[in-house]
C-alpha cells in the first residue's frame, strides 16, 4: 500500500508539472509580487470591500439633500360626501328653517365622490437633526478607511507568503545543487575505491562503504529534486502563473540592518492594524454623537404640490401647493438612548485597550524578528570559515585514503560534513530574507525590499 501511494503521488506530481508549459519562465521577485497583487482572489475580494465601503460613504452625502416623493392614492368611500342648505344652516348660528329645508332637494351639492383619486409631490428637507447626519457621515468615512487598512494588512500578509514561497524555491534549488555536488564527489570516491580494491590496496568492505554512501547520495538528490518541483508548483499556483515559475532572484544577505528602533517607530506609526483600531474608534465616537442627537429636536422644511385632484368641490377648493416648517421634539423614547450612549463610550474604551495591547504585541514582534534576522546574519557569516575548512578536509581525507591512512568512511564523512555546512548556510540566508520581509511588512516598508535586495544585498550563490 505504501509503494502504491508513493507511486500515485509521484505520478500526480508529474502530471501537474506537465500541465504547465514545458519551458519554465524566469520571474524576478518583483515580477512575482506584481503578479500576486494582480491575480490573487483574496486581495481582489478586499479591494471589492473597499469599493463597497466607498459607495456607502458616498451614499451618506445624500442625507444633506431633501427627499422628494411622488405619490398617488385611490380611496373608496361608502357614499358620496354631500351638503344641503339645511346642513349649512345647521352649521351656523341661524339654524335650519322651513325655507332651507324646502331647498334641500334642489340645491344639494356633492363635495366629494365616493371614488377618490389624488396625486401629489411631497418634499421634506431636514435642516437640523442634532448632528445625526454628520455623525452618520463620519461613521461611513471611518468604515471606508477601515476597509482600506484591511486591504493593506492583507497585502502585507501576502508579501510574507510570497517571500516564503519564492525564496523557498531558491533554497530548495541550492540544496539540490549541494546534493548533486555530494553525489558527484561520492561517485568519484567510489570509482577510486573500486580501482584500489582491484589493486588489492583496500578491503572489499571499504569499497562497499563507498558504494552505499553513493547510493544514498543519489536517493537524497532525487528527493531534493522533488522538493524543488513541489516548491515551484506551489509558487506557480500562488501567483497564478500560466507557466512554471523559475525564480531569477537569488537569496541575499546585508552587511547589517538599520537600528531596531527605526523599524519599531515606523511600525507603531503606520501599521494598518493600529489604523484599523483608530477607524473603529472614530465609528464609536460617531455612534455617541448619533445617540446624543436623539435628545435634540428635529427641524425640517416640507412642501407639497397637488398634481391631480378629482373634479369635485373639495378638489377645486383645495390649494395646489403648500410649504411649511416642522419641529419634532422627542418627549419619551423607548429605544434606550442613554444605554446606547453608554455602550458607545464602552466601545471607545475597548478600542483603547486593544490599541495598547496591539502596540505591546507589535513591539515584541519587531524585536523578536529583528533579533532573528541578526542571528541569521551571524550564522551565515560565521559558517564561512567552516566551509573553507570542510573543503580542505575533503582533500586531506582523499589523499589520506589513497595512501591507506584514512578509511572510506572518513572520506564520506568529510563530504557529508561539507554538505551540511552549505545547507545550513543557505538556510541561514533564507531565514534572514524571511525575517527581513516580516520587518518590512509590519513597518509598511514593502516597497523598500528592492533596495535591500538589489542595491545593498550580497547575493548568496
Amino acid at each position: 500500500m505504501m509503494i502504491k501511494l508513493k507511486l500515485t503521488t509521484s505520478t500526480s506530481l508529474v502530471l501537474l508539472l506537465f500541465s504547465f508549459s514545458s519551458s519554465a519562465q524566469d520571474v524576478t521577485f518583483y515580477q512575482a509580487w506584481q503578479s500576486l497583487l494582480t491575480n490573487n482572489d483574496g486581495l481582489a475580494a478586499e479591494r471589492a470591500s473597499v469599493e463597497q465601503a466607498q459607495y456607502k460613504q458616498d451614499a451618506t452625502g445624500a442625507l444633506n439633500f431633501p427627499s422628494l416623493t411622488l405619490s398617488a392614492n385611490y380611496t373608496r368611500l361608502d357614499d358620496d360626501v354631500t351638503v344641503s342648505p339645511s346642513d349649512l344652516a345647521d352649521s351656523t348660528s341661524l339654524g335650519a328653517s322651513a325655507l332651507t329645508q324646502a331647498f334641500d332637494g334642489m340645491l344639494t351639492s356633492t363635495l366629494m365622490e365616493k371614488d377618490v383619486f389624488t396625486s401629489s409631490i411631497r418634499a421634506i428637507w431636514p435642516i437640523f437633526t442634532g448632528g445625526r447626519i454628520s455623525a452618520a457621515q463620519d461613521i461611513a468615512k471611518a468604515k471606508s478607511e477601515e476597509a482600506q487598512y484591511l486591504l493593506a494588512m492583507k497585502q502585507q500578509g501576502k508579501f510574507e507568503d510570497l517571500s516564503k514561497y519564492y525564496f523557498g524555491v531558491v533554497l530548495a534549488q541550492q540544496v539540490l545543487t549541494t546534493r548533486q555536488e555530494v553525489e558527484q564527489g561520492l561517485k568519484e570516491h567510489l570509482d577510486h575505491a573500486i580501482k584500489m580494491e582491484q589493486q588489492g590496496q583496500i578491503a572489499r568492505v571499504q569499497r562497499l562503504q563507498a558504494e552505499t554512501a553513493y547510493d544514498k547520495a543519489k536517493v537524497d538528490t532525487k528527493k531534493a529534486q522533488r522538493d524543488v518541483e513541489i516548491a515551484q508548483m506551489a509558487l506557480t499556483h500562488l501567483i497564478k502563473s500560466p507557466t512554471l515559475v523559475e525564480p531569477s532572484t537569488h537569496l541575499f544577505i546585508n552587511k547589517s540592518l538599520p537600528p531596531m528602533q527605526a523599524f519599531l517607530d515606523k511600525t507603531l506609526q503606520d501599521y494598518p492594524g493600529l489604523n484599523i483600531l483608530a477607524a473603529k474608534e472614530k465609528q464609536a465616537n460617531g455612534l455617541v454623537e448619533v445617540e446624543k442627537g436623539k435628545y435634540y429636536p428635529e427641524v425640517y422644511v416640507y412642501g407639497n404640490y397637488n398634481v391631480y385632484q378629482d373634479d369635485t368641490l373639495v378638489g377645486k377648493t383645495t390649494p395646489d401647493w403648500l410649504v411649511g416648517v416642522g419641529v419634532s421634539i422627542p418627549l419619551l423614547d423607548n429605544s434606550g438612548r442613554s444605554e446606547k450612549v453608554g455602550a458607545a463610550h464602552t466601545a471607545i474604551k475597548k478600542v483603547g485597550y486593544l490599541r495598547a495591547q496591539a502596540k505591546q504585541d507589535l513591539s515584541l514582534l519587531v524585536e523578536k524578528t529583528y533579533r532573528e534576522a541578526n542571528q541569521a546574519l551571524e550564522e551565515y557569516q560565521g559558517l564561512a570559515s567552516s566551509i573553507s575548512m570542510a573543503q580542505e578536509n575533503i582533500q586531506l581525507q582523499k589523499k589520506a585514503f589513497s595512501q591507506g591512512i584514512a578509511t572510506s568512511l572518513d572520506v564520506v564523512d568529510a563530504e557529508l560534513y561539507l554538505n551540511s555546512i552549505k545547507t545550513q548556510r543557505s538556510a541561514a540566508a533564507y531565514q534572514y530574507v524571511l525575517s527581513l520581509s516580516r520587518l518590512l511588512a509590519v513597518s509598511s516598508e514593502v516597497d523598500s525590499f528592492n533596495q535591500y535586495q538589489q542595491y545593498q544585498g550580497l547575493e548568496v550563490q
